[in-house]
C-alpha cells in the first residue's frame, strides 16, 4: 500500500474537505490542548537534540511493538479476529509519531547568507489514495525510522495520538507504512478512540441499515437496502494475502433495490435524492468514512 508523503497541511485539488467535527471531540480537543506535539509537549523551540526521542514520555520504554499490538497483527493476518478487534488492541496502545524539524526563523547575516537561527518540530502527513490526509503511525521505532530516516519518534498513547489527528484534520491514521503489515484506521474508527469509545464498522453495524433504511422509506422507487463491505475495505499482507480489514476504503457498499423498469431520468432522481439524504444525515456521515453506491432491481 503506497502512500505518498507530504509534511504540514495537505494541498491540492484532490484533497477532500474535512468533516466538521462533532462537539464532543471538539471539546475533547480543547481539553487536551493546541500547538502540542502528540505526547502534550509544544512544538515552539523545540530542538532535535532534546525532547523528540521515544525516550522522552516512557524513559524505559525498548521501543518495539507492545504483545498485544503484536499478538492482535498476527492473528489478524492468520484471519482469527477482524479489523475491530485489531482497533481494539490499538486503542490503548503506546505508539510512535514520526515528526520533522522545519524552520521557523531565519536571518541573513552580513556576508548575505541566509543562516536558520531556529527549527520547530512538525508532524508528517501523508496522502491517501483518495486524496485524504492522514497520519502515519508506527508500533515500534524500527519501522519508523526504516520508512523515514530523518524523522524523530515521539511516543504517546494512541488516545491522545488520535486527538493530536484529528485536531490536525486528519482523516485516518496508517498504521506502519512501508512494513510487513500496513494497516488503516478509517475516520470512523479515528474519532471513536478519540471519544474513547468502541468501534463497529458501518457494514456491520445494524443501526447504520436501519437508517438508511429510513431515509429510504419515502422513495417508492426503493424496495429495499442492502449493506457490505466495500472494495476497499480489505488489505494486504507482506506476502500478498488479502486480509479483511485495514484498507483505506471505500468502507461501505450500499445497494439500493428498486422497481423494475425504471428508466434513466426515474434512476438520477432516485440517487440524486439519496445522496442528499445521506449527506445531510449526521449520525450516517459520523458512522460511514466512504461509500459505493450499486443498484439492483432484485
Amino acid at each position: 500500500m503506497s502512500f505518498p508523503q507530504t509534511t504540514g497541511s495537505a494541498s491540492g485539488d484532490s484533497q477532500k474537505q474535512p468533516r466538521e467535527l462533532p462537539a464532543h471531540i471538539v471539546a475533547q480537543l480543547a481539553s487536551a490542548g493546541r500547538s502540542t506535539d502528540t505526547a502534550g509537549q509544544p512544538w515552539g523551540g523545540r530542538n532535535l537534540g532534546e525532547g523528540a526521542s521515544h525516550t522522552h514520555q516512557y524513559p524505559s520504554d525498548t521501543g518495539r511493538t507492545e504483545s498485544t499490538v503484536q499478538q492482535a497483527f498476527a492473528a489478524f493476518v492468520a484471519g482469527d479476529i477482524v479489523e475491530e478487534n485489531v482497533v481494539d488492541a490499538l486503542r490503548g496502545a503506546r505508539v510512535f509519531a514520526p515528526v520533522v524539524a522545519e524552520v521557523s526563523h531565519s536571518v541573513i547575516t552580513d556576508e548575505g547568507l541566509i543562516s536558520d537561527k531556529e527549527a520547530d518540530m512538525a508532524l508528517i502527513s501523508i496522502e491517501a489514495p483518495d486524496g485524504r490526509k492522514a497520519l502515519p503511525i508506527f508500533t515500534n521505532v524500527d519501522a519508523l525510522a526504516a520508512w523515514h530516516d530523518k524523522a524523530r519518534p515521539v511516543a504517546a498513547d494512541m488516545r491522545k495520538t488520535a486527538l493530536s489527528a484529528v485536531e490536525d484534520q486528519n482523516q485516518m491514521l496508517v498504521i506502519n507504512p512501508g512494513s510487513d503489515m500496513t494497516f488503516v484506521v478509517r475516520r470512523p474508527a479515528l474519532w471513536a478512540i478519540a471519544k474513547g469509545e468502541s468501534w463497529v464498522p458501518s457494514y456491520k453495524s445494524p443501526e447504520v441499515l436501519k437508517q438508511l433504511k429510513d431515509i429510504t422509506s419515502d422513495l417508492a422507487v426503493v424496495t429495499d437496502v442492502r449493506i457490505t463491505a466495500g472494495q476497499g475495505v480489505a488489505s494486504l499482507s507482506a506476502e500478498g494475502k488479502q486480509l479483511a480489514g485495514g484498507g483505506p476504503g471505500p468502507e461501505l457498499n450500499i445497494t439500493l433495490v428498486l422497481v423494475p423498469g425504471l428508466n434513466q431520468e426515474q434512476l438520477n432522481t432516485a440517487i440524486q435524492v439519496f445522496q442528499q439524504r445521506l449527506a445531510s444525515h449526521r449520525e450516517l456521515s459520523e458512522a460511514i468514512d466512504s461509500v459505493q453506491l450499486s443498484l439492483t432491481s432484485q
